[in-house]
């Protein structure tokens, strides 16, 4: 399975720089760091299905650092729900593939995303109705670690503690770089693992590069009694060479050249 796994992350990498490419603009940086532990989500754990998208039990994914939109839109087209016609369109006038997502134009998103720290708030949300209407689907969030510096995201870890919500997961991709520049040079956080801790959750690290721990990661926070969150170490444009830890590729397309050269490095 974890080859497998692998072989589908590196599959939406292309598919991720490919669109960001044709559009000449998007988000690359965060959409790579994160995409080893969202095809390990959608692959092992979401019980979604592309011909029922509004069943409602389905799990739903939040995806809080919206802008990191092409990370979604690749795993979603591995799983039916968009087309690569759909993916040729990222970020045009009327396209289903928005520059955030947006559940109101894309298939298979159930969150809204613009302003960050909103989706841990939505992902409460999701959780407590499902816990007073009797469902039993389970709410993922993922949200960036710069996205930790909103004081909204402190407010939903103690309400989630308080109101017990064990069908809630939380995955930080702690990948160190925010639009700026990186993250403890524009507002130091510390050990966000403990800090989450501190507030009643039960939290493990991990290697959000490696699928084996993340398949493990995620069957622990399934299993587990109460809320539980997930820091996943990453690198910021993982996987290829000159994107990685380069704050630069935040948020910029690659041109001819990089799509070359990213493409022979993710073949």
């Amino acid at each position: 399975m974890v080859e497998e796994l692998e072989k589908t992350a590196k599959k939406c990498r292309r598919l991720i720089v490919d669109m960001i490419h044709k559009a000449g603009a998007g988000h690359p940086g965060g959409s790579l760091s994160a995409i080893d532990i969202i095809v390990g989500l959608y692959e092992t754990q979401m019980n979604v299905d592309p011909n029922n998208s509004e069943d409602e039990n389905r799990d739903r994914f939040v995806m809080s650092k919206g802008h990191a939109s092409p990370a979604v839109y690749s795993i979603l087209k591995e799983k039916n729900f968009l087309t690569q016609n759909d993916l040729d369109g990222f970020r045009k006038l009327g396209s289903v593939c928005q520059g955030h997502v947006d559940m109101k134009w894309t298939n298979g998103v159930d969150f809204s995303a613009g302003s960050l720290g909103m989706g841990l708030s939505f992902g409460i949300g999701c959780a407590l109705s499902a816990k007073m209407d009797g469902k039993s689907f389970q709410t993922w969030v993922m949200i960036g670690d710069g996205e930790t510096q909103e004081g909204q995201i402190w407010e939903a870890l103690m309400a989630a503690n308080y109101h017990k919500l064990g069908n809630l997961h939380l995955i930080v991709d702690r990948n160190r770089i925010q639009n700026d520049d990186f993250v403890d040079v524009q507002m130091e956080i510390g050990d966000i693992a403990t800090k989450i801790n501190s507030f009643g959750w039960n939290v493990k690290e991990i290697d959000g590069h490696d699928m084996a721990e993340i398949i493990d990661a995620l069957n622990w926070s399934k299993e587990t009694k109460g809320p539980c969150a997930i820091v996943a170490h990453t690198v910021k444009g993982k996987g290829v060479s000159f994107m990685e830890n380069n704050p630069s590729f935040h948020g910029k397309a690659p041109n001819n050249e990089e799509l070359r050269k990213a493409m022979e490095e993710l073949s």
